[in-house]
């Protein structure tokens, strides 16, 4: 690509993210959100976590890895438990962490 062509894609996606992110702000209250996208716009931020986190933690190098040899999940699992029983997410990122290191240690040094 030329200097031009770049610089056009960053101005070109630039003015689309700022349309996108300003056009509440313009629209304001004229347009009324119906109380069922509403409800279905709650759980947005967590499906996007989940399709964010799932791929990582089911997949390895593409395929599917269910088994207990993989460390991300089973670590996972766990800081779900743990959330079920503590109900508190920085805690809960702490134990997942700190799980999954311990099982990738013992795992090294076994």
């Amino acid at each position: 690509m030329a200097d031009w062509e770049i610089w056009v894609t960053i101005a070109a996606l630039a003015l689309a993210t700022a349309c996108t992110r300003s056009s509440f702000w313009l629209i304001g209250h004229h347009i009324t959100i119906p109380r069922r996208v509403q409800d279905m716009l709650r759980y947005a931020p967590a499906c996007a976590l989940a399709a964010i986190i799932a791929p990582d933690l089911l997949l390895n190098n593409g395929q599917l890895q269910l088994e207990p040899a993989n460390l991300k999940l089973v670590a996972g699992i766990a800081a779900i438990v743990f959330y079920l029983l503590r109900r508190n997410m920085l805690q809960t990122i702490v134990f997942g962490m700190g799980s999954f290191t311990a099982l990738r240690l013992l795992h090294v040094f076994s």
